[in-house]
């Protein structure tokens, strides 16, 4: 008797210690690594903070290639909000004009060039602003109270300015896209300053971007919207 009582009270002993542990911090065996109470805390109002500022976006649409992508596919704006594609250039941006209609948004944020300034014509950037300012002339025809503005072509990193020379003339481009939205009356948002400040945002193949830059980027355009 005195044997199973003494068996008895090690087995609680050893159930209040592994309780203590688990209550210290310690990982449960199916719980993975623990998230502590403040840290479970950031997490929450760092999501608060993200869907309050995509909030302010909601009648806006974002226009352009595989970077604005980035937008819907890291999940910082809903699709409905985000109109691009890979490989999109300005010229065939016009093919998503009876789609924008259908959205109707107040706010548009065209962001193109990152591929047409790779289009295989003689001159790239005087293709690209021809086709840029018939785009926006015809956004303008086709929504009279839109408001436009023209975001800069994102600069690359120089690995990927090494394997793609062409990526050297990003910084006079976004002169001539700048002039183009001054002519065409619409704004113009230069997205340098961000990358320069956050290079750490860059995706691995130095041209596309991670998640925490789209966040930077609504923080910067959150005034073309209030």
């Amino acid at each position: 008797m005195r044997k199973t009582l003494c068996i008895l009270l090690a087995g609680i002993a050893l159930i209040s210690l592994a309780a203590c542990g688990q209550q210290e911090g310690e990982p449960h065996p199916a719980s993975g690594n623990p998230v502590s109470a403040g840290q479970a805390q950031v997490e929450i109002s760092a999501d608060a903070a993200q869907a309050t500022l995509a909030s302010r976006f909601q009648s806006s649409v974002f226009l352009g290639d595989s970077i604005t992508e980035g937008l819907s596919y890291h999940d910082v704006l809903d699709e409905e909000n985000v109109l691009a594609g890979a490989g999109k250039t300005a010229e065939f941006a016009m093919e998503d004009l009876d789609e924008l209609m259908r959205r109707n948004p107040e706010h548009i944020f065209i962001q193109l060039g990152s591929d047409d300034i790779l289009w295989p014509t003689d001159n790239p950037q005087e293709y690209a602003v021809k086709h840029y300012t018939a785009l926006i002339e015809a956004i303008k025809n086709k929504l009279p109270q839109a408001d436009i503005t023209v975001l800069s072509v994102t600069p690359v990193t120089d690995e990927a300015r090494e394997k793609e020379p062409r990526y050297q003339n990003i910084s006079d481009f976004n002169e001539k896209l700048k002039e183009m939205a001054a002519k065409e009356q619409a704004a113009f948002v230069d997205l340098t300053p961000i990358l320069a400040d956050h290079p750490e945002l860059y995706d691995t193949d130095g041209i596309h971007f991670r998640q925490g830059f789209y966040t930077l980027m609504l923080d910067a355009l959150k005034g073309r919207v209030e």
